[in-house]
C-alpha cells in the first residue's frame, strides 16, 4: 500500500519521458512492422522456395516478421499503461495538493503521515478566537478524501506493474504480443486470469492441499470486491458448483484432513467465498440473472457427496453469512427458501428442524464461522440480511406468495410474524459447544438491526449516521409491538436481546417522544417538545407527515418494550448508555448556551423536561433490571451479587464513543451501537460527557466487597449510583466551557436536585414482569 508521502511528493517526470520514449518507439516500430511486413515477409511468399529452404528459411522469416508486429504490439502496450498510470498517479497527488492546502482554511492540518489534526487545538485558542471550528463530521470527510486518493494511486500501481511484469514475459526470445490498450483494460484481463486461476483451484476440491487453500484465498482477498473477477468466477464455476465444492468441504465422511487441521483456513475461504458470490450477484447480465434463477432452483434439490445430501438451501445459505448480496436475489431466495419450508412441514405442522434432516449419512459440516454447522438454511440467510438493510427491511414488510406456482389462490405469510413468533427455530451447537436455540436467534436479531436502522448490523463505526427511513421505522414498530408485548418473546429467544438493545438505542429520540406524554395510549406528541420530531438531511420528517405531529409508539408500548430489553444485562447497559447520551444531545440543542447570560435568570424549562424524562428512563432501567436480577438469582447468592455489581457499570459503553454526523457510535461495549443525536454536529455538552472518565463514575466493586454485603444494601447502593450516573447530562451541560464558576455551581446544584426528585417521583407505570423460568419454561 503507498503511502500518504510517496503519493503527494511523487516525482512523476521521469514516468512523462518514459511515457515520450515509448511513444518514439511505437512511432520508429509501426514503420518497421510495415517494412517487414510489405519487404521482407512480402518477398519471401512471393519467392519459389526449394528444399529445405521451403520448410525452414520461408517460415523463419514469416516468423521474424510476425515478431515486428509483436514488437509493436508490446511497445504500444507499454506505452498505454504508463500513460494511464500517470494520469492516475497525477489526479492523486493533485487531490492530495488540494486537500493540503484547504485543510488550514478550515481549522486543520495534515502532517507528512497522513494525519489530520486541529490547526490549533481548542484547549489552546485565545477567547476571542473566531476562526474555523471543525467538527468531528469535518475530520471524517477529510480522512476519507485522503483515504481515497491513496487508493486510487495504490490501485494503478498494482495494476500496472501487474501488467508490466507480464507484457516483459518469461520469454527472452519472444514478445509477448499481449495487448493493453488501456489500464482498465488490463486490469480486466488480470481478473480474468485470477478467475481461471481460482477455478483451477476449485477443481482440486477437498484433495486440494493446505498451501492450494491458501493460493486461492489469496486470489479471492486480492479480489475481493472486483465485480469482473466475481463475475468470471461464478460463471465459470457454475451455480451448483460453488455448493457442490461447499458440501463435498463438509462431507466428514471421505478422509479429507482439511477440516480436522485446518478450520481456520475453511473458516477463511467461507467469508471470502461468500464475498465473491455476493459481488457477483449484483450484475445484471442475462448470464448472472440466469445463474441466480439457477442458484434458486438448486435450492429444493439434494447436493451429493459421498456420504452426505444437504439441500442447496442448506449450502448456499453458509455462503451468505458473509458480503452484501444483491437486494432482488436475496427477496427472491428468501421467498423460495420460506416456501420450501413451508412445504416440508406441511405449512408448518412439522418443526423446521424436520424438513432439513439430511436423508442417511453424516450431517454435513457447512459452517466454520462458529455458531453450528449449518443445518438449519435459515440462519444464514437471516446473517446475509443482516449485511444488505434495504432487502431486510423489504423482507420484513411483504408477504411472502407461498405457491408461486399458483395463480389462482392466495396463500400468504409474513416473514415478520413467522420467524419472530411462529417458528420454531432448531438448536445448533452454540460458540460454547451446547445445543441452542442461539445461533438462530441471533442471526434473526442482526437481520431486524438492519431493517430498522438502515446500517448493516456489523457496520464500522467511523462514518455512521442516521439513515432511518419510514420503512425502517414501520419494522420497528413491529418490533417494539412483538418484544414489547411479553417479555417470554425476548427471554425465549437467546441471543436476541443484544440487537434488541441496540435496536431500542437507535430509536432512543423517538422512546423519549413517546415517555413525554402521559397517556398510555395517545400518539399524539406533547406540544412544544424539546424531543419534537427531527427533520432528515432534506429538512422534511424523517419518518413523513405522518409522524410530524404524531409518535412512532405510545408510551405504554415504549415502556413495556424498554423495560422487557432492559431485564437483560446487555440491554440495561447498552440503552443506559445511549439514554445518557441522547439527553446530553437534547439539552445541547434546547438549552440556553452557555455564558448567555447569569444562569439563575435564564429559562431552564426544556432542559428540566429533557432531564426529568432521562431521569424517568433510567429509572425504568434500573427497576427492571433489578427486578429480573431478584427473579433470576436467589437473593443473597454469590451470582445475584455479582449482577447487582455489574449494573451500575453501564458508563464505559460510552468510553472512547465516535462522534459524527448526528450519531454517536458506542464502542465502549458492542462496537457500532448508533445513538441518534438532537444536532448534526456535536456541541460543548456532548464532547464534555463522552470526555469523562468512566472510572471515576462506575462504583467498584472487588469480589470479596460484593461477597461480605448483603444483596439489599448492595441493590440499595447500586440504585444510588444509577441514580448519579443518571446526573450526567446535567453535570456535562454544567461542566461547558463558557460559564462562570457560579454559573457552573448553580446549575450543577440545581439540575441534581431536579434529577433526584424527577427519578424519586416517576410516575406508577406498571413495568413488565421479570421473566419466570418456572412459570414459562426453562429457556434453552
Amino acid at each position: 500500500m503507498l503511502k500518504f508521502d510517496q503519493v503527494l511528493h511523487a516525482h512523476l517526470g521521469s514516468l512523462k519521458e518514459a511515457i515520450t520514449g515509448w511513444s518514439e518507439t511505437v512511432t520508429k516500430l509501426e514503420k518497421a512492422k510495415e517494412k517487414a511486413e510489405t519487404g521482407l515477409q512480402g518477398k519471401a511468399d512471393k519467392a519459389d522456395w526449394k528444399g529445405e529452404n521451403a520448410g525452414v528459411t520461408q517460415a523463419f522469416v514469416r516468423k521474424t516478421a510476425k515478431e515486428f508486429g509483436d514488437a509493436l504490439t508490446e511497445a504500444s502496450s507499454i506505452r498505454n499503461i504508463l500513460r494511464d498510470a500517470e494520469t492516475e498517479f497525477q489526479a492523486a497527488k493533485t487531490e492530495l495538493e488540494r486537500l493540503v492546502a484547504e485543510a488550514p482554511g478550515k481549522g486543520m492540518r495534515i502532517n507528512d503521515a497522513g494525519d489530520v489534526t486541529h490547526l490549533i487545538r481548542p484547549d489552546s485558542r485565545s477567547k476571542d478566537y473566531d476562526g474555523p471550528k471543525p467538527e468531528v463530521a469535518d475530520f471524517d470527510a477529510m480522512k476519507a478524501a485522503i483515504k481515497a486518493a491513496i487508493a486510487r494511486a495504490d490501485d494503478a500501481d498494482d495494476v500496472a506493474s501487474r501488467a508490466l511484469r507480464t507484457l516483459v514475459g518469461g520469454d527472452k526470445n519472444n514478445f509477448s504480443g499481449t495487448n493493453y490498450d488501456s489500464l482498465k483494460t488490463a486490469s480486466k484481463a488480470q481478473d480474468a486470469e485470477d478467475a481461471h486461476a481460482a477455478y483451477e483451484l476449485y477443481k482440486k476440491g477437498d484433495e486440494a492441499t493446505p498451501e492450494e487453500i491458501d493460493k486461492l484465498n489469496a486470489l479471492f482477498k486480492a479480489n475481493q470486491k472486483d465485480p469482473y473477477f466475481a463475475e468470471k468466477f461464478a460463471l465459470e464455476v457454475g451455480p451448483k458448483g460453488s455448493m457442490e465444492y461447499w458440501a463435498d468441504m463438509g462431507d466428514p465422511s471421505d478422509g479429507s484432513r482439511l477440516g480436522v487441521d485446518h478450520r481456520d483456513k475453511l473458516k477463511e475461504l467461507q467469508t471470502n467465498w461468500s464475498m465473491t458470490l455476493a459481488t457477483a450477484t449484483h450484475s445484471t447480465s442475462p448470464e448472472m440473472e440466469q445463474w441466480k434463477a439457477d442458484v434458486i432452483k438448486a435450492g429444493t434439490e439434494p447436493i451429493q457427496t459421498r456420504g452426505t445430501s444437504p439441500y442447496g438451501f442448506q449450502v448456499m445459505s453458509n455462503l451468505m453469512r458473509v458480503g452484501d448480496y444483491d437486494d432482488k436475489f436475496l427477496k427472491d431466495y428468501g421467498n423460495g427458501l420460506v416456501a420450501t419450508e413451508r412445504k416440508m412441514t406441511h405449512d408448518g405442522r412439522l418443526p423446521a428442524d424436520r424438513a432439513w434432516q439430511q436423508m442417511g449419512g453424516m450431517p454435513s459440516h457447512l459452517n466454520w464461522q462458529g455458531g453450528g454447522i449449518g443445518k438449519d438454511p435459515m440462519i444464514g440467510f437471516m446473517e446475509a440480511l443482516g449485511h444488505n438493510p434495504k432487502a431486510s427491511t423489504d423482507f420484513f414488510s411483504s408477504d411472502i406468495d407461498l405457491t408461486p406456482e399458483n395463480g389462482k389462490d392466495d396463500k400468504k405469510l409474513d416473514p415478520f410474524d413467522y420467524f419472530s413468533k411462529d417458528r420454531k427455530w432448531p438448536d445448533e451447537l452454540n460458540d460454547k459447544g451446547d445445543l441452542s436455540k442461539e445461533p438462530g436467534y441471533n442471526a434473526l436479531g442482526h437481520a431486524l438491526e438492519s431493517a430498522t436502522t438502515g446500517h448493516p448490523y456489523d457496520a464500522e463505526a467511523e462514518g455512521l449516521k442516521d439513515v432511518r427511513t419510514k420503512e425502517n421505522a414501520e419494522v420497528m414498530q413491529k418490533v417494539v409491538e412483538r418484544y414489547g408485548s411479553d417479555p417470554k418473546f425476548m427471554h425465549q429467544q437467546p441471543g436476541i436481546d443484544d440487537s434488541l438493545s441496540k435496536m431500542g438505542a437507535a430509536y432512543i429520540d423517538e422512546f423519549n417522544r413517546s415517555l413525554e406524554q402521559e397517556n398510555q395510549t395517545s400518539m399524539q406528541e406533547m406540544p412544544n417538545s424539546p424531543f419534537g420530531a427531527r427533520p432528515n438531511a432534506n429538512g422534511e420528517p424523517r419518518f413523513g407527515k405522518e409522524f410530524e405531529d404524531s409518535l412512532l409508539f405510545n408510551r405504554g408500548d415504549a415502556v413495556n418494550f424498554l423495560g422487557t430489553v432492559s431485564q437483560s444485562e446487555i440491554g440495561h447497559a447498552q440503552l443506559s448508555a445511549a439514554q445518557s447520551i441522547y439527553t446530553t444531545s437534547v439539552m445541547d440543542e434546547v438549552a440556553p448556551k452557555p455564558g448567555s447570560g447569569p444562569a439563575r435568570e435564564l429559562d431552564l424549562t426544556d432542559v428540566k423536561t429533557t432531564l426529568r424524562i432521562g431521569a424517568e428512563t433510567h429509572s425504568i432501567f434500573d427497576q427492571s433490571r433489578m427486578g429480573q436480577i431478584d427473579q433470576q438469582y436467589e437473593i443473597d447468592s454469590e451470582e445475584h451479587k455479582k449482577a447487582v455489581g455489574r449494573t451500575t457499570e453501564w458508563v464505559k459503553f460510552g468510553v472512547g464513543a465516535a462522534a459524527a454526523g448526528g450519531v454517536v457510535a458506542l464502542t465502549g461495549g458492542a462496537a457500532g451501537v448508533l445513538v441518534p443525536l438532537a444536532a448534526e454536529t456535536v456541541g460543548g455538552a456532548v464532547t464534555t460527557f463522552i470526555g469523562m472518565e468512566a472510572d471515576d463514575m462506575a462504583e467498584k466493586y472487588s469480589e470479596d466487597k460484593i461477597l461480605k454485603r448483603k444483596s439489599d444494601d448492595l441493590k440499595d447502593e447500586a440504585l444510588d449510583t444509577g441514580k448519579a450516573n443518571a446526573l450526567m447530562p446535567g453535570q456535562a451541560y454544567a461542566r461547558t466551557p463558557g460559564w462562570s464558576q457560579d454559573d457552573a455551581n448553580f446549575l450543577e446544584e440545581d439540575l441534581t436536585k431536579y434529577v433526584k426528585d424527577s427519578r424519586g417521583h416517576v410516575r406508577d407505570d406498571s413495568l413488565p414482569d421479570p421473566y419466570n423460568e418456572k412459570k414459562d419454561g426453562k429457556v434453552t
